[in-house]
C-alpha cells in the first residue's frame, strides 16, 4: 500500500496487508482502547514481545486470536516472515510487554524495515511510562530528551551522564529497581544533591509513587527501602544561567580543596567525577 495514502479516507479497521503498532498498558489494564481492542480481535495474527503477558489482555477482554513472539531474541527470523505475510494481504498487529512498541523494544527494527518495504504502518496509540512519568513530574515538559536505559559500559554511560549534567532540557530514563541506587549516585555526582528530580514507580499500578523533589531526597528515601517495581526517573535540565555559575562555584571548591591540602591534580580529578567534567577543564579552572 501506498505510504502516502490519505489516512481520511480509510475503511473499516483493520485493513489487509498493514502492519499496527498497538500501545498496550503500562500497568492498569483499563487503560485499553477499544480501537486497540478491535485490532487485536480481528488481524490476522498478534505479534507480540511475550505471549504469556498479552495473553492476560486478551484473557481480561475475551479475545481470541493467534499470538506469536517477536522480541529481541528472534526479531532477525520473524521480521521478514511478517514482511512476506503482509505482502499477502494480512494485517499484523504488534504489541509489546506494556506501552508503545517501538520504545526501547525491536519494534523500531520492524517499522524501519516495514516502511523500506512500501508497506504501511499505522500506530493505535496507548500509554508510555515515559510521557506518563513527565506530565506527572511538575518539571518542564515542553523539550525534552528521552534515553531509555543508559549504556551499560561505563565510559558510554558517563558520556551520557555528562550530557544530562549540562542539558536545559528535561531527561527521561528508564531503570531496574536493582540499578536505581547506582543510577541516583551517578546523577549526584554528575549533577549534584540540588537538581530537581522525580522517580516514579509503578505508574497506573494500585501503588503507584512519585518521590521527588530533589537527589539528596531521593537518595535518602530509597536509603533502607527495598526498591521494586517498573522505575521512570525525569531529571530537570539545567538553566542557562546556571552554566557560568557552575564555573565560579567548581573554580571555588577548587581553590578550597588545595588550600586544605590536596594537589591540584586530586582535587581536579574529584571535581571533574563530581560535575561530569574532564579533568583537563577543572585543572585549567586553577
Amino acid at each position: 500500500m501506498n505510504n502516502n495514502s490519505s489516512l481520511s479516507h480509510r475503511k473499516e479497521e483493520p485493513e489487509n496487508g498493514i502492519l499496527y503498532i498497538v500501545g498496550t498498558p503500562i500497568g492498569n489494564l483499563n487503560d485499553m482502547s477499544q480501537r486497540a481492542l478491535n485490532i487485536l480481535k480481528n488481524v490476522s495474527f498478534v505479534a507480540c514481545e511475550d505471549t504469556r503477558q498479552t495473553k492476560k489482555i486478551m484473557i481480561k477482554f475475551n479475545i481470541s486470536n493467534k499470538l506469536i513472539s517477536f522480541n529481541k531474541h528472534n526479531s532477525s527470523i520473524k521480521i521478514p516472515k511478517i514482511v512476506k505475510y503482509l505482502k499477502e494481504g494480512k494485517s499484523i498487529a504488534i504489541v509489546s510487554d506494556a506501552g508503545m512498541p517501538g520504545i526501547c523494544d525491536p519494534g523500531e527494527d520492524i517499522v524501519r524495515i516495514v516502511k523500506s518495504e512500501g508497506i504501511d504502518i499505522i500506530c493505535v496509540p496507548g500509554a508510555c511510562a515515559a510521557i506518563t512519568a513527565l506530565v506527572s513530574s511538575g518539571l518542564p515538559s515542553s523539550r525534552f530528551v528521552f534515553e531509555g536505559f543508559l549504556p551499560k559500559k561505563q565510559i558510554d554511560r558517563e558520556k551520557i551522564l555528562f550530557e544530562i549534567s549540562k542539558n536545559e532540557k528535561t531527561t527521561i530514563i528508564y531503570e531496574s529497581p536493582k540499578r536505581l541506587r547506582k543510577l541516583l549516585k551517578e546523577l549526584f555526582e554528575s549533577c549534584g544533591g540540588n537538581r530537581e528530580i522525580m522517580v516514579a514507580r509503578e505508574l497506573t499500578k494500585r501503588f503507584e509513587e512519585h518521590i521527588g523533589h530533589n537527589i539528596d531526597e531521593v537518595i535518602e528515601f530509597f536509603r533502607d527501602k527495598d526498591i521494586i517495581g517498573e522505575i521512570t526517573v525525569v531529571v530537570k535540565g539545567i538553566k542557562k544561567k546556571d552554566l557560568n555559575t557552575d564555573r565560579l562555584i567548581i573554580k571555588k571548591d577548587l581553590n578550597d580543596l588545595i588550600d586544605a591540602g590536596l594537589s591540584l591534580s586530586a582535587a581536579s580529578k574529584y571535581l571533574a567525577k563530581r560535575n561530569g567534567l574532564r579533568k583537563s577543564e577543572i585543572y585549567n579552572m586553577f
